[in-house]
């Protein structure tokens, strides 16, 4: 195991910048996630820390060691790509093998490991089947036995689960996640999606045209984000933004928006023009509801409804139990949780601290 440190790494193709100055530091053992849309500059970042490319300028460093510079076959790390990466004319067990004896390991050793990894994985009533005619899922297994069996002081991870359906997906996420508590090996995950990325990250590190616009923990990801970019990209649905009616002032504990009053955690900084966000499940409809509208549509998810309320501030998204039956065109009042609206800057669309956030110790970067 060994803590990844990226320092200023920045990467450039011709004219087009791909990572941008940027700085990281991953904890021995942690499972961290780079998280972003396409072409955020995620993937750039993880081949680099593989060895796959090389920075323009900026520092790798691995258990202390500077490996910026380094081939992969130097940097004691394995990597688990999309595509699985398998030998197909090869059965599971020699599969595992392969990369062991190109290191020049006694037989011994390696079926000594690959017994283990098989328990782990729980693949070893399969590791005589031919590689072709097994499922998603299974290849998937293989594909992580085969970077688990090398005990490298990191695994890299490129969006391993992008090829499978729903349900595989969902399963995999558990099966990495406890992988990942019993083994405890350092782990760098790139995804595009969300939900893989609160499921299993120690930290999230958000990423969108080469910047990282906030590394920090899930629960603070979500509750705190740094910028209405991050408030935005997380959560399904995403937040609610409402334009201010007036600028925001530090220590106020009231905000109006849509001509109705309501209360907020204290910013700790003004804004000429502020920006409220709230997430559906923190707004409510209640009778004395500082903001009034009429509900526009309601959609069913089994376990809650989403419902859109008009009103003077812009639609708000609702989170509803499916015990309420919103009603189409129905007028109702809605309230918000204080201590969970967050204000933006409207012109730099950065977080406005508040006192929770500060002590929580939210929006590392």
């Amino acid at each position: 195991m060994a803590e990844i440190r990226i320092e200023n790494l920045h990467k450039s193709f011709a004219d087009f910048v791909a990572v941008r100055q940027c700085s990281l530091n991953i904890a021995d053992g942690k499972f961290v996630v780079l998280l972003g849309p396409s072409g955020c500059g995620k993937t750039t970042t993880l081949r680099m820390i593989a060895g796959l490319e090389f920075p323009t300028s900026g520092q790798i460093l691995l258990g202390g060691e500077d490996v910026t510079y380094l081939r992969p076959r130097h940097r004691d790390i394995a990597m688990v790509f999309q595509l699985f990466a398998l030998y197909p004319h090869m059965r599971v067990r020699q599969n595992l093998a392969f990369p062991l004896q190109n290191e020049g390991l006694p037989r011994s050793e390696i079926e000594r490991r690959i017994a283990h990894v098989a328990e782990i994985l729980r693949i070893g009533e399969i590791l005589d089947c031919p590689v072709g005619g097994l499922s998603g899922g299974d290849r998937q297994r293989i594909a992580l036995g085969r970077a688990i069996v090398r005990h490298p002081k990191a695994f890299l991870m490129d969006e391993p689960l992008g090829t499978l359906d729903a349900e595989f997906r969902e399963l995999m996420c558990v099966e990495l996640r406890r992988l990942h508590n019993q083994i405890g090996t350092t782990t760098v995950f790139v995804t595009h999606d969300q939900n893989e990325a609160m499921a299993l990250a120690d930290m999230i590190v958000v990423m969108n045209r080469g910047d990282i616009l906030q590394a920090d923990s899930p629960e603070r990801i979500y509750n705190f984000p740094a910028s209405k970019f991050v408030a935005n990209f997380i959560g399904q649905p995403a937040m609610n933004f409402l334009k201010l009616d007036q600028p925001v002032r530090c220590g106020t504990a009231m905000v109006r928006v849509g001509g109705a009053q309501t209360a907020v955690a204290e910013p700790l900084a003004d804004a000429a023009e502020g920006l409220l966000g709230v997430r559906p499940e923190h707004v409510a409809f209640a009778a004395d509801g500082p903001l009034a509208g009429e509900i526009v549509t309601s959609e069913y998810f089994g376990s809650h409804h989403i419902t859109t309320v008009a009103t003077s501030a812009g639609p708000i998204k609702v989170h509803v139990p499916k015990g309420e039956r919103p009603l189409m065109g129905s007028n109702v009042r809605l309230k918000f949780n204080s201590q969970r609206v967050v204000l933006f800057d409207s012109r730099t669309e950065l977080l406005i601290p508040n006192r929770e956030s500060v002590q929580k110790g939210a929006c590392h970067v």
